[in-house]
This record gives C-alpha cells, sequence and structure tokens, in this order.
C-alpha cells in the first residue's frame, strides 16, 4: 500500500525552513501592504472605491494586480504590476531585435541573465510613471470637495517624496518575491505575493456581495455554484495533456543490445498557466492609466481621446471586454510559442537518441511538436479568454450585475490565478519532496 510522501513534509528540515520563510516573507508583505503612503487622505481614497462605474471597475483589476493594496493606498499599492509590465515588454522586442533574438539563441543562460537584469532596470522608471498615474486616476474619480492628496501636485518634495516611496515600495515587494523564490518556494515568489493579495481580498469582496439583504440567498447560491464550477473547470483544462509517441533508443546491457522502448511526450493543453491573464491587464489598464494625464487638458480633442480611453480601458465598455479576450488568446499563443522554442524538445530527443515516429529527428520534430501544440493550445487559450471576461458575461444574465459584477473576477480571473498558484506550489512541493527521496512511489508498506 503506497503512503503519501506529504507526511514527510515536516521531517525534511530544508523543506520545512523554505515554507516557513515563504510563510514569513509573505506575513511581511502583508504587513507592509497597510503601511499608508504618505500625504494621502484615506477617507477620500474609500469615497474613490466606493464608487461605482469604470473608476470603481479599474481600481479592480488594479487591485487584483497589486495583491489587494491599491485598496489601501499604501506603499505597495502597485505590487509587482510594473516588473509585470517590464518583463512583457522586454518579452516583446526579442523576437523583434534582431540582436536580442541571436543573444537568447547563442547562449540561453547567459541570455535570460541578461534578460533579468534589464527587467529590473526598466522596473524602476515603469514603477515612477505608474505611481504618478495611480495619484492621477485617484484625484480623477475622488468625488467633488475631496482631495485624495494634502498638498498639491507639483514638482515639489511632498510630490517627489510620495513617487519615490511608491516606487521603494514596488521595488521592495519585487524583493520579496525573488527572496521567496531563492529561499523558499523555487520560482513561485511574484506569483505568491499575488496569490497572497487575492486571498486576503476574498471575505471582503464576498461580504460585499451579500450587503443586498432581499437577494443574500439567490446570490450566496449563485456564487457558490460559479466558484465550484469555475474551479472544476480550471483544474479539467489544466490537468489536460496529448501524449506524443515516442520511441527512446535501447540501452547495452553487457553484450546485449535491448529493445528500443515506447514513451510519450505529455504536451500541455494550458503551458501558459495564468501568465496571459496578467499579461493582458497588464497592458489593458496601462491606456486608462496614461489618459490621466490627458484628461483635463485644455485641448478638447485631446481631454476628448483621453476620456474615451479612459472609458473604454476602465473595464466598464463591452469592447474593453472584447479586447480583454482577444488579448489573452493571443498571449496564450504567444507565451506558449516562447516557452516552448526555449525548451527545444526537438533537438534535446535528438540527442538522446529519440525520435517520433514518422517525423525526421531535430528540427523537423521541433516543427511537428510545435504543430501539434498549437492546435492544443486553441481550446485551452479560448478557455482562458471566457474565464477572463466572466464577470461581463456573467453580468448580463446574474441577478449580481451592476457596479458589484467588478467583484467577480475574484471567482474568475483572480480564480484561476490562485488555482493555478496552488497546482504548481503544490509541484514545486512535490518535486522538492522526490529530490530528497520522500517519493511516495517508493513508500509502501
Amino acid at each position: 500500500m503506497k503512503r503519501s510522501a506529504w507526511r514527510f513534509l515536516w521531517v525534511s528540515p530544508e523543506i520545512r525552513n523554505r515554507l516557513l520563510i515563504s510563510l514569513g516573507l509573505l506575513a511581511i508583505y502583508r504587513l507592509a501592504s497597510h503601511v499608508p503612503v504618505p500625504g494621502v487622505d484615506r477617507a477620500a481614497i474609500a469615497g474613490v472605491l466606493g464608487g461605482a462605474g469604470s473608476g470603481q471597475t479599474l481600481f479592480t483589476l488594479l487591485d487584483l494586480l497589486s495583491g489587494g493594496t491599491v485598496s489601501n493606498f499604501s506603499v505597495l499599492a502597485m505590487g509587482v504590476y510594473p516588473y509585470i509590465t517590464a518583463q512583457i515588454i522586454l518579452q516583446l522586442l526579442v523576437p523583434v531585435i534582431p540582436a536580442l533574438q541571436r543573444r537568447m539563441e547563442e547562449d540561453p543562460r547567459e541570455g535570460r541573465k541578461w534578460m533579468d537584469k534589464w527587467t529590473y532596470y526598466l522596473a524602476v522608471p515603469m514603477a515612477a510613471l505608474n505611481a504618478i498615474g495611480q495619484i492621477q486616476l485617484f484625484r480623477q474619480f475622488a468625488t467633488s470637495g475631496q482631495q485624495v492628496l494634502t498638498f498639491d501636485l507639483g514638482f515639489n518634495l511632498p510630490t517627489v517624496t510620495t513617487i519615490v516611496t511608491m516606487t521603494a515600495g514596488t521595488m521592495f515587494a519585487i524583493w520579496l518575491g525573488e527572496l521567496i523564490s531563492e529561499h523558499g518556494i523555487r520560482n513561485q515568489g511574484l506569483s505568491l505575493i499575488i496569490f497572497a493579495g487575492i486571498v486576503a481580498r476574498i471575505p471582503t469582496n464576498v461580504a460585499k456581495l451579500l450587503t443586498d439583504e432581499s437577494q443574500r440567498l439567490t446570490i450566496s447560491v449563485f456564487l457558490l455554484f460559479i466558484t465550484v464550477a469555475t474551479i472544476f473547470a480550471i483544474i479539467f483544462v489544466q490537468e489536460g495533456r496529448r501524449h506524443v509517441p515516442v520511441m527512446y533508443p535501447g540501452r547495452r546491457v553487457g553484450n546485449r543490445m535491448s529493445m528500443p522502448v515506447k514513451g510519450t511526450l505529455p504536451l500541455m493543453v494550458n503551458m501558459a498557466g495564468m501568465i496571459p491573464l496578467i499579461f493582458a491587464q497588464s497592458i489593458l489598464t496601462l491606456p486608462a492609466v496614461v489618459a490621466q494625464f490627458f484628461v483635463n487638458s485644455s485641448n478638447e480633442v485631446v481631454a476628448s481621446i483621453a476620456g474615451w480611453f479612459q472609458n473604454t480601458f476602465g473595464g466598464i465598455s463591452p469592447l474593453y471586454w472584447l479586447l480583454y479576450f482577444l488579448m489573452v488568446v493571443g498571449f496564450t499563443f504567444f507565451y506558449t510559442d516562447t516557452l516552448f522554442a526555449q525548451q527545444n524538445y526537438g533537438e534535446n530527443l535528438r540527442r538522446a537518441g529519440a525520435q517520433v515516429p514518422g517525423v525526421t529527428k531535430g528540427a523537423a520534430t521541433q516543427r511537428y511538436l510545435t504543430k501539434v501544440l498549437r492546435r492544443i493550445t486553441l481550446p485551452g487559450a479560448v478557455f482562458l479568454g471566457l474565464v477572463a471576461v466572466m464577470p461581463f458575461l456573467i453580468s448580463l444574465v446574474s441577478p449580481i450585475g451592476g457596479s458589484n459584477s467588478g467583484l467577480l473576477l475574484v471567482s474568475s480571473a483572480g480564480l484561476l490565478i490562485v488555482v493555478g498558484v496552488v497546482r504548481d506550489t503544490y509541484r514545486s512541493i512535490e518535486a522538492e519532496l522526490k529530490l530528497r527521496g520522500y517519493d511516495s512511489s517508493l513508500l509502501v508498506r
């Protein structure tokens, strides 16, 4: 009888220390998320977040990306969002600029180091720009007679202090994420930062959905049904595999040569995970943030265009949800192709002497596998797109509707991130257990 290796979770000192370090760093992040930005009126911020329309929906999106810190307007109000934006920009530039593409292909390890270094460099100005945009965004949606800032926004010491503080907070959040990846749960730092914020916001968002006493029971049942159905669909799609047959060469045992071994290469239906949703949200929120700089322009044409961008990309326009769906689908294919090309299965199989039956080794195998992967990625990409626009679709047919529909992000995109992070964290811990000999297949009673 097999026994689970997870009962040894606290037996291994190194694994136990990694888990404790991860929990400790997440606790530090959540504590820092309540440290307010200097010079901000918290009552005015609460008034903005309690409103409705494009402003409230856009703040919900930003709150998801920042890990629940926008609602507090803390020093971590931007979360790791600028770093993700910088990462997106550099990944989009690699296939466009031949020199960058050659650097990544000639030496992938050094290319990755170069990419990580410049992502940090680019994250600093992106954080400063986003801090200014976020302040302008709150000022724009502040109710009449209220001022979000206790000082006049301009080139002065209080303004510079606020921007520097918010930028430093973002870099601090990124640093905590890197510490988790290095000393805690491997390669899960930034994902756990976002995960912690989403989970921390779920009780508050559920309480807001249940404020209407006349529909409390209906909303509760409906929300529970949507949550369970979404979790089931996410797990079903995320665990989907296409097993490509592969023939591995036989091994020499003494003077004999064993027969070739039949095996399979599992290709995931959704290799990209929750990354496309984060990418798409990061890109789509940029126009609304940048538009705040021009919405009060003296030029009527500029102000009108800025207002259109603000309303369109604020989260209430059907065009926004259509673009969101298309960008999620597009980013799914883009990220899957990029990730699969880096793994270069065709060359790795050729070096191992393995071959897909009926397909030439090397580049031809890579092209064949890429074709198969793109075919099975299509349903996964459409599924991610539907999950992304679920709040809009539900608001058309559900009793929740109205301004509360934005809260369903916790049950769709946010829930996808939560399930994805839990799954990846589970596999990371399981890999650590197997690495140290705690393999359930070896534990037989």
